[in-house]
């Protein structure tokens, strides 16, 4: 079902310039929208990528729409926040599924000591442990395993073939999706006598309200006290965070980030996909590091650090800059060189002659 330019415009309170009455049937990013789609353009630096653009409406905000026209084929919806606007119209475009039937299903095990608050669903072939609480509105789907112990609060999701080890507390509207593991021994051994002696992960794990973790991330449990993933932070798929480590919220972690054990965060930390963190280093409050970034110690707040191993953003540069100038600075060298050789053997002549005059 299609919408119009000027319906679309009024759902999201924009300004339409250009034909308001183009229908509109889909939603796309401006490399793959269609003339019956409708796109954005984030900031200025996608401005460019729309010159091959063929979308037959674009949402965009005032500053961008200034040096943009509508066009025959083009109609343009202003708007303050053209992402915010975007997710807003995207909904119509696309099938939204939603909750599934509450209840338990026949096919999942729930231990008689459990207890589940309202309104609840638990899929097939999902587990429910010994004393385990959960509370109203949780989705448990189909496969996914919930320790002896584990305490959700409410409004939870836990997807399929997710698992939490025992004792494991989630706050409110906590996701977990798929094979993501929670609450498993941390690394932890003692050398003793010729061997790896296992050292008792004795911990749990706290997530707080509003966190979300990826598909197949892993978060240890801690070996004494709780490891912790603060309110709100989000950690992409494949990520791991290992024992006794305490993020701060509002985290942001990219996929691949490994995070050693009894490392801290402050708020609004954000790291990129496949920053490696040493053990027992602190990223204070406000600090970001690049991609592949390799942190051997503490970062203060607000800093952005990147490389290997990972310092402060200006002198990663420099350096960069630096050895982009070696070939140039080697050929300067043996330049150099030969000068000084030619330097030499004018000098040794002199000598030469001036030995002779003086032996005559």
């Amino acid at each position: 079902m299609g919408h119009t330019v000027s319906s679309l415009a009024t759902l999201v309170q924009g300004e339409v310039r250009g034909a308001s009455d183009r229908l509109i049937c889909n939603a796309a990013a401006i490399e793959s929208a269609g003339p019956d789609a409708i796109t954005f353009v984030l900031d200025e630096s996608h401005v460019s990528r729309l010159e091959a653009c063929r979308a037959g409406a674009i949402i965009l905000n005032s500053k961008i729409a200034a040096g943009i026209a509508a066009t025959e084929h083009t109609s343009l919806i202003v708007v303050a926040d053209p992402h915010a606007a975007f997710q807003q119209i995207l909904p119509q475009f696309r099938k939204i599924r939603g909750k599934p039937t509450r209840g338990i299903s026949p096919q999942a095990y729930v231990s008689p000591s459990a207890k589940i608050g309202e309104d609840c669903y638990v899929g097939p072939g999902a587990s429910i442990g010994d004393e385990v609480e959960i509370g109203t509105g949780c989705d448990i789907h189909p496969g996914a395993a919930i320790g002896p112990g584990c305490v959700l609060a409410n409004d939870v999701v836990v997807y399929a073939n997710a698992v939490l080890y025992q004792d494991v507390t989630l706050g409110d509207r906590v996701i977990i999706h798929s094979g993501a593991v929670i609450g498993a021994d941390g690394f932890g051994y003692r050398f003793t006598d010729g061997r790896f002696v296992k050292i008792p992960q004795l911990g749990t794990v706290e997530i707080h309200e509003d966190a979300e973790i990826g598909a197949c991330t892993t978060i240890d449990r801690g070996a004494i006290g709780p490891t912790i993933v603060g309110a709100g932070t989000k950690l992409d798929n494949l990520i791991m965070i290992a024992h006794n480590c305490e993020l701060g919220k509002h985290n942001v972690f990219a996929s691949q980030v490994g995070m050693a054990g009894s490392c801290t965060t402050g708020d609004y930390v954000r790291l990129g996909g496949q920053v490696g963190i040493k053990d027992h280093v602190r990223l204070n409050s406000g600090c970001m590091v690049g991609a592949k970034g390799g942190v051997h110690k503490d970062i203060p707040e607000g800093e952005i650090w990147i490389g290997y191993p990972a310092t402060p953003e200006a002198e990663q540069k420099r350096l960069v800059f630096s050895l982009k100038r070696v070939p140039e600075m080697r050929d300067r060298v043996r330049e150099l060189e030969n000068q000084v050789k030619k330097l030499v053997k004018q000098i040794e002549e002199l000598q030469s002659q001036d030995e002779a005059r003086k032996a005559g």
